[in-house]
Formats: structure tokens, sequence, C-alpha cells
């Protein structure tokens, strides 16, 4: 019996079938490839999934365009997407945090999007300080996600309590109540302040150098820190009295973070304190604090010659360069951004949706006068306040790409002199040189 495969012709013919199934095939994967090379790739960190994949699916219904959706935990986020940069993964539009901003330009990670109208017209109807967060050397990288601020809250009770009728309006105002408030017995430390070194201390600071009329840095980059009267002198130096002289705050504030320090004020131990914005929602939530109902929350105390200014940051969404450097995709990531960062039909869809999901700020004007967001935030807090205290903050004035390194040099600095190991002098000119050797 003869093996079919062992005569020449059959053996053509076979390969010639063989082929030609393998070009077909390879059309048809061809197909399945382009439709997965042509979806947009989007990054997150795992904040409101269920929010961001709704609004993804109304998206895909929307333009028929396909995403492919991936998170990571906000803790290894930065250091996941740097991997991903290096090793050049496909990637179009992700969150972008304002601190990372200088880094992921200069390395090339990052695309502006000054040339498409359609995004950089969203930015008359947002804050300033977003804006500007979004902007480095001359160029614009992004549309917001999120926003917040350092905000002062206050508990009424315990004022009241105290016979004291309205909060401090400024920094020595925050020492006299706080003396009265430590003689009647009410609170042992009047003000909570949060000075552990972790990733919130730069706003803590921030908050306080800016309302003393201070600044880190001017706009060029040149270090102001140590400056008596520009600087950051006035801040640091209220805040070691407060511990030392006043011993309104307490000196393990060196070693509470600010989770702690939130525990701390819920569980009624001060009349004061300095937290993100957004925890008034935990701060009047009965199943989470003892002093619900009671918080209020009141401009940034002024310090002399200073003003009731904070700090704010702010997270946007940015574009690759490998999504710029193609017209479809760029004209699809940008689709996509406006999506999320901007409106969608003809309305600021998502941030409202995290705003009422998660209580995440928002850096959109419009929304402060949306009658259900309003009604949401009006349940636990004064929403007018909100919206007046945030016209007055300011992006932070150290973001560059050394401030990491930076920010451990200048915390512990900081920290030095709350505990008396350091004088107030000694403790800003050590960040200004670390600053100056740095940006070298």
């Amino acid at each position: 019996m003869s093996n079919a495969w062992t005569d020449g012709s059959n053996r053509r013919d076979f390969l010639k079938l063989t082929a030609a199934a393998g070009v077909a095939g390879s059309g048809l994967m061809s197909l399945d490839a382009q439709a997965q090379a042509a979806a947009l790739n989007f990054h997150t960190w795992s904040a409101g999934v269920d929010v961001v994949k709704s609004h993804l699916t109304a998206f895909e219904a929307k333009t028929g365009l396909k995403v492919n959706y991936s998170n990571a935990p906000w803790a290894q986020y930065r250091d996941s997407m740097v991997t991903k940069f290096v090793g050049k993964a496909p990637m179009d539009v992700m969150w972008v945090s304002d601190s990372w901003l200088p880094e992921w330009a200069d390395a090339g990670w990052l695309a502006p999007i000054n040339s498409y109208p359609e995004l950089m017209k969203y930015n008359a109807e947002t804050d300033d300080f977003c804006n500007q967060s979004m902007q480095y050397q001359g160029k614009q990288y992004g549309l917001t996600y999120y926003s917040d601020y350092m905000a002062f809250f206050y508990d009424v009770e315990k004022l009241k309590k105290a016979g004291i009728k309205e909060p401090p309006r400024t920094w020595e105002e925050v020492v006299q109540q706080s003396l009265v408030l430590k003689k009647a017995g009410i609170s042992e430390y009047p003000l909570m302040l949060s000075m552990a070194r972790e990733s919130w201390l730069i706003e803590f600071l921030t908050a306080m150098v800016y309302s003393n009329g201070g600044h880190f840095a001017d706009d060029q980059g040149n270090p102001l820190m140590q400056d008596p009267q520009r600087g950051a002198h006035k801040a640091l130096q209220w805040i070691v009295d407060a511990v030392n002289k006043h011993k309104i705050v307490s000196p393990a504030c060196v070693e509470t973070g600010e989770l702690n320090g939130l525990k701390s004020f819920t569980s009624g131990n001060h009349a004061f304190a300095l937290l993100a914005r957004y925890r008034v929602r935990t701060l009047n939530d009965p199943k989470q604090s003892s002093i619900a109902g009671n918080v209020k929350q009141a401009l940034m105390p002024a310090g002399p010659g200073g003003s009731n200014a904070t700090v704010g940051w702010m997270r946007f969404y940015g574009m690759t360069p490998q999504a710029a450097a193609d017209k479809t995709r760029a004209a699809n990531a940008v689709k996509l951004i406006e999506w999320f960062g901007g409106k969608a039909e003809g309305k600021y869809q998502f941030q409202k949706m995290m705003f009422t999901d998660i209580g995440s700020g928002f850096g959109v004007k419009e929304l402060f006068q949306d009658p259900e967001v309003k009604a949401v935030y009006n349940k636990y807090s004064d929403i007018a306040m909100y919206e007046k205290q945030q016209k007055l903050a300011r992006k932070k004035d150290v973001i560059s790409r050394w401030f990491g390194e930076w920010d451990e040099v200048n915390g512990t600095a900081w920290q030095s002199a709350i505990i008396g190991k350091s004088s107030v002098a000694d403790a800003l000119k050590k960040s200004m040189v670390a600053w100056n050797d740095m940006r070298k």
C-alpha cells in the first residue's frame, strides 16, 4: 500500500492546501488582532471601579469603540505604570497625579493636549488651581479627574461648651481659643495636626505655609522656604510654639499619620483639625464618628500677613505619546478623555457620579450649582463653604522632578524642629540646601 504523502505531486498539492489554509487562518487572526489593536488601553488605580466600568460601557455603546480597562491599587500604581512605560506596554489613557507631572513629562511618557480644542475648552469651566496643576513648561497634559484641598474643621459642641461663639479666623485665634478649651478641661490638645512622614505631610505643611502668606519656592523654582518673611518660617514657628510653648498640639503629632489623626478627631479628642476636605463625610457619619453632626468647616485661619488660602491637589486624565502619534488613535483617546474628564452627552456625568458614590471632590465649577450635588452634600456639610474655600486653593509650589527625594528631607527637617532637635532656621536651611542640591 503506497503512502499518499510520499508522492511528489500529492505532497505539493497538500502543501498548497495547507498554505492556503494558513493564509486564510492568518486573515481571520488578523481581523481579531486588528480589532484588539484598535481598542484603547485605559489604566487607573482602583478607585470607584464599578463606576468606571459602568461609564466605560456607556462610552463603548455610544462610540462603538472598545476599551481595555485595567487598574492597580494606589500604593502600587505609580511603580506599575513606570514599569509599563519603560517596557513600552500598550497604553493610551491613564490617571495621573499632579505630583508626577514633571517627571513623566520630561521622561516623554505624557503627551500635551494643547492641540485638541475639544479638550482645552473645558479650562474655562474648571477651577484655576486644577488647570495650573495640569500644566508644565507652558503645556497642558490632561483633563481633571478628581480634586480636593486641605480644610479646617471644628467641633461646634466643644466650642459652645467653652463659650466660644465663632470659629477662629486667624492662627492667633486658634491659639487663644485652644487655651480656653484646654483650661476648661474640654480638650488636652485642642488642635489635631498630623505631622508623620507620609505622603500627606506635604499637604498639611503647604496649607500652613500658604495661609501664613509664605511659599516653599517661587514660580521659577527658586527656593523660598528659608526666607523669614516670604518662606515657611512663620508656619513652622507657629507649629513649634503650638507643640512646645502653648501645648495645644500633641508632641506625638510627628508620629500621627493622616488616618490616625482622623480617628483621633472622630473620637472626640480635639476641637479643631486639619484634614482633607472630603473627610467631612466620615466626620459627620454616626456609624464612623462619635462627633457626627457637630463638625463644621471654616475657612483656613490666616496668619500675620497671610490669608485664608489653602493647598489643593488633583488627579487627571493623561494621554501617552503612543496614542498621540497615530491620528486615529489620538482622536479616539481624546473622545475617551472627554467622556470621563469633560462632558458626556452634555453633562459632567463621571465627576458627579464619583462624588455621589464615594464623595470624591470635583474641579468643575458647574457642579457646585447642581441640585443633586447640593442636596447630597448638604446632608453632612455646607456646600457654600466647600466652594468658597476651593476658590482659595492653590497648587503645590514644590512639584518638580526631584520632589519625592526632597520631600523626605524636608519632612525630616520639619519634624526635627517640632521636637526641639533643631531651630526653625536650621531646619529650613537644611530643606533649602537639599532643594538646591537636587535641583542641580
